[in-house]
């Protein structure tokens, strides 16, 4: 677990540090890759980290992905304000995958005191989400690579992981934002980075991508529960009850 979360950091900080950098520089090299699962570059058309990535195309790469990897199923569990959907991929073993329903009830009795079950055995549950401040993007677009990774990755290590975890996977917790932040930074972009932080790249107008569609901060609704991001995450949450959740976003004076 601690070699997953290792992952997502050094993607998410190694991300934007490039002007265009290759896949395999983001990915651990001791390992091979399934060529039948398509990269991230081979769907949305560029590489990682050119441009920041759109929610039209990270949902576009979402469900390739989980058409081509027997790891990975993908849900629907509602839409935005603006139309959105709000993923979940559900990432483990195919042999996991086959008994899904059973992983789950089982999961969620243990979490009684009362249970007498044993989870010596039983795949622990991570609910990971990015970017829940869609202008702190660094999560959204390290999902395309984690995802990747993750469905395609023939190392003894990853197949041990997905074997003991089941992970679920939000690769966007504020789509609205998210495309609000993609379109003013791709729209204001030097063809060669730029690390002013004065440029015009950096300095996004009222009211910037950090928000919903109704500028609300997702960060603050976690336990109010009232927009239907927040609404489809705590279903989540409430049916799976995980062990973990991250959520993957950013914090600087110039995140």
């Amino acid at each position: 677990m601690k070699y997953l979360f290792s992952l997502v950091f050094l993607v998410s900080s190694a991300l934007f540090a490039q002007n265009q950098t290759q896949l395999d520089y983001y990915l651990p090299q001791n390992t091979t890759y399934n060529q039948n699962i398509p990269t991230p570059e081979s769907v949305i058309g560029h590489p990682v980290g050119k441009w920041h990535i759109t929610h039209d195309k990270l949902v576009q790469y979402m469900y390739t992905l989980a058409a081509a990897s027997d790891r990975i199923t993908i849900e629907n569990r509602g839409k935005t304000y603006e139309d959105r959907p709000l993923l979940l991929l559900t990432i483990t073993s195919p042999k996991n995958h086959q008994k899904i329903d059973t992983i789950k009830k089982t999961h969620v009795a243990s979490t009684n005191s009362d249970a007498n079950i044993d989870t010596s055995t039983m795949p622990i549950v991570v609910y990971q989400g990015f970017s829940i401040h869609g202008n702190e993007a660094s999560g959204s677009n390290a999902a395309l690579l984690v995802a990747y990774y993750l469905a395609s990755a023939e190392s003894e290590s990853v197949k041990n992981l997905l074997d003991n975890v089941v992970i679920l996977f939000d690769p966007s917790f504020n789509p609205d934002g998210l495309q609000r932040f993609a379109y003013w930074a791709n729209s204001n972009k030097n063809n060669n980075l730029n690390p002013d932080p004065n440029d015009r790249e950096y300095n996004e107008v009222w009211p910037g991508g950090r928000t919903n569609h109704y500028w609300f901060d997702m960060n603050r609704d976690w336990l109010p529960v009232q927009l239907p991001e927040s609404q489809a995450r705590i279903k989540t949450f409430h049916e799976w009850l995980p062990n973990i959740l991250t959520d993957h976003h950013e914090m600087g004076t110039n995140s």
